[in-house]
């Protein structure tokens, strides 16, 4: 079959042609940015924190009534008899394997970052760092992979007020901070300094990853934290559970009864008092599923107006050119040729769309990246893009040029 009588029909309907391939190139531009944001957003979702076993999790967020100030020495080893209280009742539950006093958690959107430096009172740090707080029952807790060096014991555990400026004396790193301060060899027994101090802080282990607590969209900071041995004491207190597999709902339903029996003089929000890491996430990541569900409905209907468009203006076609069909099939031209012609028809028409949306998909990546920050859409996104379209045109005009092919020829040739 050649192209040229193709060519020549498409030629009579220019306008026709101009509208497809235009909607075909904008359809294109936006959905191949769109699947590219989709497939960040996914990765992100499915990202790991480096705790294992995250659906055995659960935080505790409550507030003693009455409680003693942490601003006195007296009142600091209150406060902190009480949380040890607390953290004796929860470990002594059948349903719990282990816990320990968190001030953040990753995900949680709440916590705190500082410097990292490799020199006392260094005025601009190395790097920035999620920093943690925990006792020796943390790592089992969270459930971080230790890679090098050792866990805390109950020897290192420093308790002191929130609002306690001092440094801690030990630091258990990330991988990455440790490829990062320490290039050229292991990071364990090394000497860091934290917020520009001239305490030096040693490091006694590393872990594999520890996903930052706020939201650092994508940066380094993602995965520089450090955990230190502190027992922070102050009105109110966060504890970190992990429950024996599987028994995740029974642990969380005993936490009130037990704490309220240690203590009844507190407040455990009904909401957000008691909350499974897997809420957490969730909660965390609501924005980018939603965003992930809108950029897909928005390709769908794209995509959708796009296949109609072809349908349309293909049977439209089809229908003038009655007369046209029936003289090729009276001159020999079989179904398939028939069908061919408009497929190819279609291509033709598809590609030009291909050609000038590959160009707009990447004119509106840039636009993206100066005005949103994004990052660079690889060129699989929009090759796949290319063919999802193509396919989508041979799809749709498949009906109607099939029913082209359909015209009987002796009714075609009596309109002649």
């Amino acid at each position: 079959m050649t192209v040229h009588p193709i060519i020549a029909a498409l030629r009579r309907h220019k306008a026709g042609v101009v509208l497809i391939a235009l909607q075909i190139a904008l359809t294109l531009a936006i959905v191949c940015n769109a699947i590219f944001i989709i497939g960040q957003r996914i990765e992100r979702v499915n990202q790991p924190t480096g705790m294992h076993e995250e659906n055995d999790l659960f935080l505790i967020t409550q507030q003693w009534v009455g409680a003693p100030s942490a601003d006195d020495p007296a009142g600091v080893e209150k406060l902190d008899s009480m949380q040890q209280a607390d953290l004796a009742a929860l470990r002594n539950l059948p349903d719990v394997v282990s816990a320990a006093p968190i001030r953040s958690l990753p995900l949680l959107h709440s916590g705190s970052v500082g410097g990292i430096g490799l020199k006392p009172l260094q005025q601009k740090d190395t790097i920035d760092s999620n920093f943690y707080y925990g006792d020796e029952q943390a790592l089992p807790t969270l459930g971080l992979q230790l890679i090098a060096g050792r866990a805390f014991t109950s020897a290192d555990i420093q308790h002191k007020p929130m609002r306690d400026q001092s440094e801690p004396v030990l630091a258990i790193i990330t991988q990455p901070i440790a490829d990062k301060l320490f290039p050229q060899g292991n990071a364990v027994g090394k000497v860091i300094y934290l917020d520009s101090s001239s305490t030096p802080t040693t490091i006694v282990g590393v872990v594999a990853r520890l996903q930052s607590a706020v939201d650092t969209a994508g940066s380094s900071l993602t995965w520089y934290s450090a955990l230190f041995p502190v027992r922070q004491d102050a009105n109110f207190s966060r504890t970190v559970v992990r429950a024996k597999p599987g028994r995740l709902e029974a642990a969380m339903l005993a936490v009130r009864p037990a704490l309220y029996t240690v203590n009844p003089m507190r407040v455990i929000d009904e909401e957000h008092g008691v909350r499974s890491f897997a809420d957490i996430r969730a909660d965390a990541y609501r924005a980018d599923l939603g965003m992930a569900i809108l950029m897909s409905v928005v390709c769908l209907i794209l995509l959708s107006i796009t296949a109609a468009g072809i349908v349309g203006l293909t049977s439209f076609w089809v229908g003038q050119r009655q007369r046209q069909i029936g003289v090729r099939r009276t001159l020999g031209a079989r179904k398939i040729d028939i069908l061919h012609y408009f497929q190819l028809e279609n291509l033709l028409i598809a590609g030009i769309g291909a050609a000038i949306g590959i160009l707009l998909a990447l004119g509106l990546n840039l636009w993206l990246i100066i005005h949103f920050e994004m990052d660079r859409m690889p060129v699989i996104y929009v090759l796949i893009g290319v063919l999802a379209v193509l396919v989508l045109g041979q799809a749709a005009v498949f009906v109607p040029a099939r029913r082209a092919s359909n015209v009987p020829p002796v009714v075609a040739t009596r309109a002649v």
